[in-house]
């Protein structure tokens, strides 16, 4: 059973997401807050397995509430964002969001999500994954002085530091590194599938395999991690 704690001003909003949510055998919707720091208080209380995070919201936003509740590792965060605002999925990777979840999803595409999230895998839709290497590598084309750091520090090392030197990238075989390449590219596992005439299964274990060999924490410092050392 997935414990889910919604965190969302609106409470229509949040009554649309726990009704979605509590027909499914596997999800049990824990409690509602209606801003960040409620949800934090919420998080410590119940240590539910996933926090719904809304961004705009009274108090404290959902950022920053989410950099505290991992920070605390009470909870994996899927935050909820839109596409005309990149920079809350700037600022949620910095603050180490698990994942990301388009509002206008409809209810399979909530469910499928906070199961992959629960599941302990990164989800980022290929459309912001695309986005994010588009400002990935405007971001490298500016000054270093004007540039904007799109993966901060998280625990005690930074990704940055992380990419400065992977060793795993040797570690990887050829199909894995092929992988990666496409990960790099903003491809879906369904869609490197059919580029390799792969099985889907087969392409989430090698995007596991490669993950856990680069000792990088998801699928977006996979993205950041590919370019930098030019395999894209």
């Amino acid at each position: 059973m997935t414990r889910v704690l919604l965190v969302d001003d609106q409470a229509l909003v949040r009554s649309g997401f726990s009704l979605i949510l509590s027909v499914e055998d596997d999800f049990e919707v824990v409690g509602e807050a209606g801003d960040g720091a409620a949800a934090i208080e919420l998080a410590r209380a119940l240590r539910p397995d996933i926090v719904l995070m809304d961004v705009q919201m009274p108090v404290m936003d959902g950022i920053e509430a989410t950099r505290r509740i991992v920070a605390e590792d009470l909870a994996k965060v899927l935050v909820l964002t839109t596409f005309d605002h990149d920079e809350y999925v700037f600022d949620g990777l910095a603050a180490g969001a698990s994942g990301f979840l388009l509002k206008n999803s409809d209810a399979e595409h909530l469910v499928e999500a906070v199961r992959t999230v629960a599941a302990g895998h990164a989800l980022l839709a290929p459309q912001i994954t695309r986005r994010v290497i588009e400002q990935m590598v405007a971001g490298e084309r500016q000054p270093p002085s004007e540039r904007r750091s799109l993966v901060e520090p998280v625990g005690t090392h930074t990704a940055r530091q992380q990419m400065a030197a992977p060793a795993g990238l040797a570690l990887l075989t050829p199909r894995e590194r092929e992988v990666l390449e496409l990960v790099g590219t903003g491809l879906s596992n369904a869609e490197i599938a059919s580029t390799l005439y792969l099985g889907e299964a087969t392409v989430k274990t090698h995007v596991s395999n490669v993950l856990s060999k680069l000792h990088v924490r998801d699928r977006v410092q996979a993205v950041v991690l590919a370019h930098r050392v030019g395999l894209v």
